[in-house]
């Protein structure tokens, strides 16, 4: 496996020679990515979705998420997502939302939120209550993001059109940040292979940068007792356990462990004669052969006050 991957990019299989080099990671990766779904509650019950879609689909519950669904087969054409009852959503990509804890009233900052997985999935936990301020940085972005949005019947985000460092100068204003960061995507290599022929370092080097400054806008944006989650649906240390602790060098964040049932790979504390933060192992690692999902990266981060 490892070498059909190396004949597409053999610098990235060079490069994840160092980061897993399991027989198992390489197998999954190459391995095609297994339908999965989320019922959107802001719509209909748990129970009568799964009850609608149970003759015409095989469903398996998502331990770590009582909404979500692994499905033989894709629900995209199915009129439930159509109508947005249901949100096609990859299963290790609704972990963020969850270990965000958003509440009813409280106003949320979704950073980087095309194209609305996530966004509707916090407004479902908040009932519809409260605010989200929803935020990408491109045009056409934003015009997905909008289309879903509606479609689910969320009515408490406000889309905005920024760079998230924008977001720097409302210190002290989000209950909850989500920064669902640009990455590398290795993670969606498993969903299409055109994600491992973009690949390169130096983008990697170059989204690094993009990503502590991130992070520390929406650290500063972020209430004392807030809670912000940094993801990334990649697994490079640069782009994860060195952003986080960027983030603990330079102010007085704190990490929460993520408690939920999902198998995980031991964080990278040391990479490339770097010595990260001992607390970056309370960050959830995904690698894909964990749970047969994509590859993913999460951090729970508080402010004291």
């Amino acid at each position: 496996m490892k070498s059909e991957l190396a004949k597409i990019n053999p610098r990235f299989v060079e490069r994840y020679e160092r980061i897993d080099d399991s027989e198992e990671f390489w197998r999954y990766m190459a391995k095609p990515l297994r339908p999965s779904f989320r019922v959107n509650t802001l719509k209909a019950s748990v129970e009568d979705v799964v009850r609608s879609l149970s003759d015409r689909f095989n469903l398996e519950p998502i331990p770590w998420c009582k909404e979500g669904f692994f499905s033989d087969k894709e629900v995209g054409g199915t009129i439930e997502h159509q109508i947005g009852v249901i949100f096609s959503q990859e299963a290790s990509s609704m972990i963020p939302a969850i270990a965000l804890d958003p509440k009813p009233n409280m106003v949320v900052l979704d950073m980087c939120a095309s194209p609305g997985g996530k966004t509707t999935q916090i407004a479902q936990y908040m009932k519809n209550e409260g605010c989200i301020v929803a935020n990408d940085v491109k045009y056409d972005r934003i015009n997905i993001l909008i289309s879903n949005l509606q479609r689910c019947g969320v009515t408490i985000a406000r889309v905005t059109m920024k760079d998230g460092r924008f977001f720097k100068r409302y210190k002290n204003t989000f209950d909850r940040v989500l920064i669902d960061a640009p990455c590398s995507n290795v993670g969606m290599i498993r969903k299409n292979y055109r994600y491992l022929k973009m690949w390169s370092l130096k983008e990697v080097y170059s989204l690094s940068r993009l990503q502590k400054e991130l992070v520390m806008a929406g650290y500063r944006a972020l209430k004392p007792n807030g809670i912000m989650v940094y993801s990334t649906c990649t697994l490079d240390p640069l782009e994860n356990e060195e952003v986080v602790d960027y983030l603990l060098s330079n102010t007085d964040a704190k990490l929460l462990e993520i408690d939920l049932p999902v198998n995980r790979t031991e964080p990278i504390t040391e990479f490339e004669g770097k010595v990260y933060d001992d607390e970056v192992k309370k960050c959830l690692r995904i690698h894909p052969q964990d749970n047969d999902t994509e590859g993913f990266f999460i951090a729970k981060i508080t402010k004291p006050e």
